[in-house]
């Protein structure tokens, strides 16, 4: 306690040096996301992709190439990554657990479950409802992870939400699974999917589920405050003012719209919540007013590259990005796994 106190304290006094890093970030998401419009099959320059973001002509293809194509695909891993790397920040710092993420602690495939049941078994495909569906899914696997690790010896620790959350995982996964044998014609629509991809997504799904992420990022920023003081430990929290139960149910509420929203454009892309809010702290410390914004951004620019990356890494194939972010985050979390053990 005594750390995250002289870390906030520290913060506090030096908010120069807090906001220095935002124009960096903000940057280095500016040149990743033209960057990644200008690259892919057919390489564009900097100054077309320009003009097809000011003076935008129908007639011309590489317009129509980034207007149609590389730009949507952009924007959604932008708002992808802000959300699940907020989502991650509020997590661990809400359950004090710096391995919560919003797929080790099964949110993302509770949230892919609905989804499929509802495509696949009932034919329920409507993209206005699809959000609400994953949010339905991920709020249940929510509860139920809590409600497992509050049963095993110890209660709810960091170790056993994880060690909770990955058999809700493994066990959701199953059913998918079953699911995609027994009704493979209609899963075949949400096998990329599946596999945490940007390729091929509606941008008209944003405009669904844009505003409800919007709003609760907007919302994680603001109760970053309350985060820090919660991080604490929840007596030191309730005798500083905090009413903890409104505030975790506030929390939950902004975790399962960002998780679902970002399931529902891009499918289950994993440790991303897990990776950003750890190399965040190692320039902003403990203090969670800095490391929400921060890994909002940082997120925000990692997907974009990454999903760069997905692009170009084996032409003229693409892999799919969740393939990618497992490659950086699982090593992560086995160190940290590893260092939480010794």
């Amino acid at each position: 306690m005594s750390q995250i106190t002289a870390t906030t304290t520290a913060a506090a006094q030096h908010p120069v040096r807090a906001w220095s890093g935002v124009p960096i970030l903000l940057i280095a998401l500016i040149a990743a996301f033209l960057f990644h419009i200008a690259v892919g099959a057919k390489p564009l320059p900097i100054s077309t992709v320009f003009e097809a973001l000011v003076s935008f002509d129908s007639t011309n293809f590489d317009h129509v190439i980034v207007q149609n194509l590389r730009l949507p695909r952009a924007a959604l891993a932008v708002v992808v990554g802000a959300s699940l790397s907020l989502a991650g920040a509020l997590m661990q710092g809400v359950t004090r657990n710096p391995l919560a993420d919003p797929g080790l602690l099964g949110l993302t495939t509770g949230a892919a479950f609905a989804v499929v049941v509802a495509h696949t078994v009932f034919g329920f495909t409507s993209m206005a409802f699809t959000p609400w569906i994953a949010m339905s899914g991920a709020l249940g696997a929510a509860i139920i992870v809590f409600f497992i690790s509050r049963m095993v010896p110890g209660g709810a620790t960091p170790l056993s939400m994880t060690l909770a959350g990955a058999a809700v995982s493994a066990f959701l996964g199953t059913i998918i699974s079953v699911i995609h044998l027994l009704n493979q014609d209609t899963f075949e629509n949400l096998r990329v999917w599946l596999t945490g991809a940007l390729a091929g997504r509606e941008i008209t799904l944003l405009w669904y589920v844009g505003p409800w992420m919007l709003i609760a990022l907007i919302g994680g920023i603001l109760l970053a405050p309350r985060v820090t003081v919660l991080a604490m430990g929840d007596e030191v929290a309730q005798g500083l003012g905090v009413r903890t139960g409104i505030l975790k149910a506030q929390l939950l509420a902004v975790v399962v719209v960002l998780t679902a929203g970002s399931v529902a454009l891009a499918g289950p892309l994993g440790f991303i919540g897990l990776v950003i809010p750890h190399v965040v702290r190692l320039y902003v410390g403990s203090d969670y007013r800095w490391i929400v914004p921060y890994a909002a951004l940082t997120g925000a620019a990692y997907l974009v590259s990454v999903d760069i990356v997905a692009r170009v890494a084996i032409p003229p194939r693409e892999i799919s990005t969740g393939i990618i972010t497992a490659l950086i985050g699982a090593p992560l979390f086995v160190h940290l796994v590893r260092r939480r053990t010794r």
